[in-house]
């Protein structure tokens, strides 16, 4: 080879090398893809995080990308595996829609074993439950009028509720005993029913009144309206200066709902969502309910169980889509939709609706989102479990990857707004933030636990620039300091 070939190869691949160092330094500065000044930020951040008496002690995990690029601008113990909480959450929404898809929803029927002769039914009324979290009283009520408009009078057999859609495994497997009444531990049946429309699917409202003279028993009512729960009634009324001050509980493996204190005349009522036991029973209470209302009589029992041999069905009841129930299941931070998803993707995807099959599709589908599902502990759907583990960077990517997605703008709807008082748009964040820079300039998902608190999602700076981050405090004395520490981080990230 001459002399002049050779100094044209060595130039060659000289150019390409240096072509090649630039690429990947572009790549890693992160200030070439942004406006931002990242040297301030980092100052900024890293003064904050140092100077905050309550993160004494404490761990905090902060991860902060561009929005376009997905480079990191700032990362403290970005790759250190904390608790995240309701943060956990956005795992879950994220691989529901990806899995099941935004027009996905879920089923209830009403079928028999039998046949309808004139007005009588001779055979079995199933009610069949297949994880529809948002039916209400008046959801029955709907099946039992179409039911008595077709003629329907008499079911010469058994109202048998249907719940084997999924397993019989209630709670998640870290569910402490002190959260099972309250309706954030509410139990998982693919056959349940919720009290109103925040869909806090198998709880009741219970409702405490003051009584009609000093010295008498509180009114104590149930919505919806049951006889499925009882109640040991102690609250006493008390004079109007006296204090109010009343407690709720649910005894261990019973629907007695005892209620304990003190209420003052002429007050306000107090309003407390409890846990059902067994949620089954209680859909089929409410539709027992609604059949009676409609006129309908059976000769034979009411009970759960398994529908037997070939079955019609009658009337099927269709949910919203997932794109509408991902709005209070996120905004409001459900925690029973979040577990009821897990099962129900574990259902569609392995043929069994359980929590392992159901977490396996996580794990497996945070491959699809560039996540590293060796780097995460996943054990439900909700994040109330203290064994979840996952990285802020990891969060943060997720929230990059998935902006390419077609169901993305359901994804972004579903979180809360800061500052917007409508619960169904700013949700959690409706009462924080307020009158800052900050207000409606940040979506993002709140996540508390005990010691725990978590700010994950997308926020618009002042110079028009879309970041994202991830924030998980863990090891704090009192899990509401770190909302106080979120909000200051936020805000430094508006200003920007």
């Amino acid at each position: 080879m001459s002399s002049v070939k050779l100094r044209l190869s060595f130039l060659f691949f000289v150019g390409l090398f240096l072509l090649l160092l630039f690429a990947n330094s572009t790549i890693e500065n992160p200030s070439a893809n942004t406006t931002l000044d990242q040297k301030e930020l980092s100052k900024q951040l890293d003064q904050l995080l140092m100077n905050e008496p309550d993160l004494q002690g404490a761990l905090a995990g902060v991860s902060v990308r561009s929005a376009s690029s997905g480079d990191i601008l700032y990362d403290h113990l970005g790759d250190t595996r904390l608790r995240p909480a309701s943060n956990l959450k956005l795992l879950t929404a994220a691989t529901s829609l990806s899995i099941l898809g935004e027009d996905y929803s879920f089923e209830t029927e009403v079928a028999t074993d039998g046949f309808i002769n004139q007005d009588k039914l001779d055979g079995n009324l199933y009610l069949i439950g297949r994880g529809d979290p948002t039916l209400l009283k008046s959801d029955f009520d709907n099946m039992a009028k179409n039911l008595r408009n077709n003629g329907l009078k008499v079911i010469e057999g058994d109202v048998i509720a249907d719940d084997t859609w999924y397993d019989d495994v209630r709670y998640s497997q870290d569910l402490i005993w002190s959260d099972e009444h309250r309706y954030y531990g509410a139990q998982v049946s693919a056959l349940t029913a919720s009290p109103n429309k925040d869909y806090d699917a198998g709880s009741v409202i219970v409702e405490v009144s003051p009584g009609d003279e000093t010295a008498s028993n509180a009114i104590v009512r149930f919505t919806p309206k049951t006889d499925y729960l009882t109640v040991e009634n102690n609250v006493v009324t008390v004079s109007v200066d006296s204090k109010k001050e009343i407690t709720i509980n649910r005894e261990h493996g019973t629907n007695k709902i005892i209620v304990d204190g003190t209420i003052p005349e002429g007050s306000t009522s107090t309003k407390e969502w409890i846990a059902v036991w067994e949620p089954t029973g209680y859909a089929l209470n409410l539709f027992k309910q609604s059949l009676t209302k409609h006129g309908i009589i059976w000769t034979g029992s009411l009970k759960t169980g398994r529908a037997k041999g070939q079955t019609s069905t009658l009337i099927t009841h269709s949910s919203a889509d997932l794109l509408e129930l991902l709005v209070p299941y996120m905004k409001l931070s459900n925690n029973g939709h979040a577990e009821l998803l897990v099962k129900e993707m574990g259902k569609v995807i392995h043929g069994e609706g359980s929590f392992e099959s159901g977490l396996e599709v996580i794990q497996n589908e945070l491959v699809k989102f560039g996540l590293d599902p060796e780097t995460v502990v996943i054990r439900d759907g909700s994040g109330i479990s203290h064994i979840n583990l996952i990285p802020v960077n990891q969060l943060s990517k997720l929230l990059y990857t998935i902006q390419k997605e077609k169901w993305f703008p359901a994804y972004l709807n579903s979180l809360p707004v800061a500052g917007e008082s409508n619960r169904m748009v700013g949700g959690s964040l409706r009462n924080r933030l307020i009158s800052t820079t900050a207000e409606s300039e940040v979506r993002a998902k709140t996540g508390t636990i005990s010691t725990v608190s978590g700010l994950s999602g997308y926020v618009k700076t002042a110079s028009g620039e879309e970041l994202i981050f991830s924030i998980l405090l863990n090891n704090l004395i009192d899990s509401s300091d770190g909302k106080k520490i979120e909000d200051k981080i936020v805000s430094l990230l508006v200003s920007q």
